[in-house]
């Protein structure tokens, strides 16, 4: 029996309000990638970085997680101090930058208005990031990006949301032996108002990464 597609398809039709926010950017920015960001990394990683959704201009734009915009600038930089990238991030998707032992996927795989997808939209993407895991089962170590990411990744595992509580710098012992890290998401917003700062991204990505090696 064939494995479901980890990534939807570009004109994927199943959260009407955010293909039509699609269909409005490729109208406005014809240019864009304007289609579902698919998983980006290594093909056998160790570590699955899991965000919330794409940004207008960041990987809507460059059709790559993380890419084109402030919240890449600090996640590519953390990834490469700890050995996880290899070359320049530049913001653009050929810029040569190559994840080691890293696969990024989003809870939420097209651009919603406003940066905010809602209940059901997070629901219907769902299954996507349940095929990504279950493709690559023998990755050790999640990293969550923030509590929506946390909160859809543990439903797509099956896991109950009580017994693992969001905290940035939490760490979880999932029930099927696989180690969870939390971090507040590295948005702008999040760095400009103090919320996350850089050594609080970089301890959770380094300890992250650590337990990825260890296995």
């Amino acid at each position: 029996m064939p494995l479901p597609s980890v990534n939807p398809p570009p004109d994927c039709p199943l959260c009407p309000r955010l293909a039509a926010f699609r269909a409005e950017n490729r109208r406005l920015y014809p240019d864009f990638f304007n289609a579902p960001v698919p998983n980006w990394g290594d093909a056998a990683p160790r570590l699955l970085i899991v965000g919330l959704a794409p940004g207008l201009k960041g990987a809507n734009r460059t059709g790559r997680p993380f890419t084109g915009d402030y919240a890449g600038d600090l996640l590519y930089a953390t990834l490469g101090k700890f050995g996880l990238a290899e070359g320049h991030y530049a913001q653009r998707p050929d810029d040569g930058l190559e994840l080691t032992g890293v696969l990024i996927v989003n809870g939420v795989r097209c651009v919603p208005p406003q940066n905010k997808p809602t209940g059901p939209e997070i629901v219907t993407c769902r299954q996507f990031l349940t095929a990504t895991l279950e493709q690559h089962a023998e990755a050790p170590v999640l990293l969550a990006l923030g509590r929506i990411a946390h909160d859809t990744l543990l439903s797509a595992l099956g896991e109950k949301r009580s017994r693992y509580p969001f905290g940035h710098g939490a760490e979880h012992r999932l029930s099927d032996g696989r180690r969870l890290f939390d971090s507040y998401h590295c948005s702008r917003y999040n760095t400009n108002t103090g919320v996350l700062t850089t050594e609080m991204f970089e301890d959770v990505v380094g300890r992250a990464a650590e337990a990825a090696r260890a296995g």
